[in-house]
């Protein structure tokens, strides 16, 4: 079944409207030369005909009143029978009279000596409106009748009409095919730079050609590209330089509390510096984004995983985990790693118990992260998941952190084309679940 994806790209649309618009041209062409055909063809019959009759009625004049039938005779054949006689034969008027007006015309044009009323054309003497009778009255009053039968033209062949047709549309396609390639191809080709374009890697530059529309997007492309560059280039040495300047005050903040005498005082300042280090370092890490430089390897998932449940594990967390196979991904280590440990933390942090567990379904790898806690409103799933949005708004250390650890994992597991999702466990608890492209050979 056809649907509207069927005509979405600009090769098929230029197709469909070439072949719909060129097949209705043809259509029409070729009714209107059968139209054309069918009158040129009456007229040229009326014409010899008129001549014909003309010629008859000259002849018959020409000898004596004995042999005018012989001569009518003898001048007969074909659609026309003539006959000289003393009375009129044809009876004016008739069934199908209207055809057989042209034919009177070009008779008396042809005979100027011939006044209307001395040519009678009538159908009447039968009932088949292609036979006619028109009486010529001679100069003594006798008349030549003539019989006569309409020109048909044999029905054209449907099947030229249907060969001369798909030949046609058969052409049109293949052109417009042709056509659409070549004026998409400029078009595809910014395509390609658009999905192959990396804020860190080389600038792909699409040749500025085509036609003037395709040549303006590829300008603004490139230029596109150029801004995007010189932006990452530029938050990447701010990033560098608010690393630097926020972390040196830190560090000397530290060194100078050890010189306070008062020991709740220094295990208080000391607090608030570690806890505005992990705001910083926490900020950083969202801002500076996936490490895309990192190559893309084969990874045990299942192995990462259990690296971080044991280092939870000897922190003194009740965690634990179930991988049932080997569990292979291509990704990047410090990205994985970071999601998941971000994941794993925020369930120990609101809770008492986490559980994870990892399996191969089908094409894709599914991983679940239960944890036993309060869980979270059905109407604030979504907005946790934004950067700087937290449930908990005292942001103290016991709830720690400023609301990007589950946006940070999104961004991770997205980035290894996967994705994550969190919902309410029916026995308590929130539940995470993240899929990632499995199947790796």
């Amino acid at each position: 079944m056809l649907t509207r994806r069927s005509f979405d790209t600009l090769a098929t649309r230029s197709v469909l409207v070439s072949l719909i618009g060129i097949t209705l041209v043809h259509v029409l062409s070729l009714w209107s030369y059968e139209h054309t055909l069918d009158r040129e063809l009456t007229l040229a019959h009326e014409t010899r005909l008129a001549e014909r009759i003309v010629t008859i009625k000259r002849g018959v004049m020409l000898v004596s009143a004995d042999r005018r039938e012989t001569v009518a005779h003898d001048l007969s054949g074909g659609p026309i029978e003539a006959h000289w006689s003393k009375a009129r034969g044809a009876a004016p008027g008739g069934p199908g009279i209207e055809r057989w007006q042209g034919l009177a015309g070009q008779v008396a044009a042809l005979a100027p000596d011939l006044t209307t009323t001395d040519i009678v054309v009538g159908t009447s003497s039968g009932s088949d409106p292609h036979i006619a009778m028109v009486s010529l009255r001679l100069p003594d009053d006798s008349w030549i009748n003539v019989s006569l039968f309409a020109a048909t033209r044999p029905p054209a062949s449907g099947h030229g009409t249907l060969v001369s047709t798909s030949l046609m549309a058969f052409g049109v396609i293949l052109l417009s095919i042709l056509i659409a390639r070549w004026l998409t191809h400029p078009i595809r080709a910014v395509a390609k730079a658009a999905s192959a374009l990396s804020p860190d890697g080389p600038i792909s530059t699409v040749p500025e050609q085509g036609p003037r529309e395709v040549r303006d997007l590829a300008v603004a492309f490139n230029e596109m590209q150029a801004r995007i560059r010189e932006l990452v280039t530029r938050r990447t040495q701010s990033l560098a330089a608010v690393s630097h300047d926020l972390r040196t005050p830190l560090t000397r903040l530290k060194l100078r509390i050890e010189d306070l005498a008062e020991p709740v005082i220094q295990d208080a300042m000391s607090a608030d510096i570690d806890e505005m280090e992990q705001m910083i370092e926490a900020t950083l890490s969202y801002l500076k984004g996936e490490e895309t430089s990192e190559p893309l390897r084969r990874l045990d998932l299942g192995a990462l995983l259990g690296t971080i449940i044991d280092h939870v594990k000897d922190a003194g967390h009740n965690a634990e985990i179930k991988v049932g196979q080997p569990v292979v991904v291509e990704g990047r280590l410090v990205g994985l790693r970071r999601a998941f440990s971000n994941l794993v933390g925020n369930a120990l942090r609101f809770g008492t118990h986490v559980s994870v567990a990892a399996m191969v379904t089908g094409d894709s790898i599914q991983v679940t992260i239960d944890d036993d806690g309060p869980g979270i409103p059905d109407d604030q799933l979504s907005a946790v998941l934004e950067p700087f949005v937290r449930l908990e708004h005292s942001r103290n250390r016991e709830t720690g952190g400023v609301g990007l650890g589950l946006t940070i994992a999104k961004n991770n597991i997205e980035a290894h084309g996967g994705t994550l999702t969190l919902s309410n466990r029916a026995e308590g608890g929130l539940r995470v679940s993240v899929t990632l492209p499995g199947n790796v050979r």
